[in-house]
């Protein structure tokens, strides 16, 4: 497969899928339906979800001054702002494509060396993905029992821990392949594990780092208040147990990145993890589609608005 044909297919396939989930998302709810759930939804939770979503956006434009002023340049907070919303518009069109806008912004505006601005939007994903993997590892831990229970009334409980094991024995045989092999691909691999590792280690370097670090907590947890306060806004949603929370803004978190923006897929892996607490399909995968339509909604409204304003600000200034 040669690049162009890889390129367009980086492009294609996100979006084909897309509209794959999407057809496949409204052929478990009528339009009729989620129309009325759109009608009837209480718009001040929404709203409030907005809210804190704002905040999440306008703390990561934040942090990433204390990346960016180590390097010797100080990065002016409008352009921040900006440039933070213009990445996740521009990344509905073509996946990961914000992340190169941002740096290109960071170029053109505060004179910041493209290679250095994308290595920080780099180390700020490392970041992102600890916290993640944080995330998920408190879920684990708080609702063991209900997992462990949910799988083992579908699966022998022998198979999961012989499973467990399994995998256990699988990793540790590929970690000591990839350490010890010299093939290019173990290489590779090393190479890419090591760089996570100093991304991360890096970032308890920088002379704001405890700054750094707290915005990093501040912005997923307006994330989970987000999407937690969202549930509030449908009846049927608004008494979801913590684990249903938790496992429903996880699996709605990597359906982001499976498609543009998380069209189609967001409401499908909303549905997904709320059917595992038996919550109807209708209710589920509306409040997916409102949750995501309403988070769609400000940042087409405000990242337009900044791609409009980012020329004419730093023209002024």
């Amino acid at each position: 497969m040669d690049k162009k044909t890889g390129k367009i297919l980086k492009i294609t396939l996100p979006l084909l899928l897309g509209v794959a989930l999407v057809w496949y998302s409204l052929s478990k709810i009528s339009i009729e339906e989620l129309v009325t759930y759109f009608k009837n939804a209480d718009y001040t939770y929404i709203g409030l979800g907005l809210f804190f979503g704002f905040l999440s956006h306008l703390s990561r434009a934040y942090r990433w001054k204390f990346m960016i002023e180590p390097m010797g340049y100080t990065l002016r907070l409008p352009n921040s702002i900006m440039a933070v919303f213009a990445t996740y518009l521009v990344n509905y069109t073509i996946p990961r494509a914000g992340e190169i806008t941002r740096a290109t912004i960071l170029t053109n505006y505060e004179g910041v060396p493209f290679e250095k601005g994308f290595g920080t939007i780099v180390a700020e994903r490392i970041a992102d993905m600890v916290v993640m993997l944080g995330i998920i590892a408190v879920t684990l831990f708080l609702e063991f029992d209900f997992i462990y229970q949910f799988f083992a009334e579908r699966f022998d409980p022998y198979k999961i821990i012989i499973g467990i094991i399994g995998l256990l024995v699988l990793a540790t045989l590929i970690f000591l392949f990839i350490k010890r092999s010299q093939s290019k691909f173990a290489i590779k691999v090393r190479t890419f594990l090591n760089g996570l590792l100093e991304g991360i280690l890096s970032i308890f370097k920088m002379k704001h780092k405890w700054a750094f670090i707290f915005h990093t907590l501040f912005i997923w947890a307006m994330y989970v208040l987000m999407f937690y306060i969202t549930t509030l806004a449908i009846p049927e949603t608004s008494n979801l147990p913590l684990a249903a929370i938790l496992i429903g803004f996880i699996s709605a978190s990597f359906s982001i990145a499976a498609t543009n923006g998380g069209i189609g897929s967001y409401p499908v892996a909303v549905y997904a993890a709320f059917s595992i607490f038996a919550i109807a399909k209708e209710p589920s995968i509306a409040f997916g589609w409102i949750m995501w339509s309403s988070q769609t909604f400000m940042i087409i409204v405000l990242g337009g608005l900044s791609l409009i304003y980012l020329p004419i600000y730093n023209r002024i200034k």
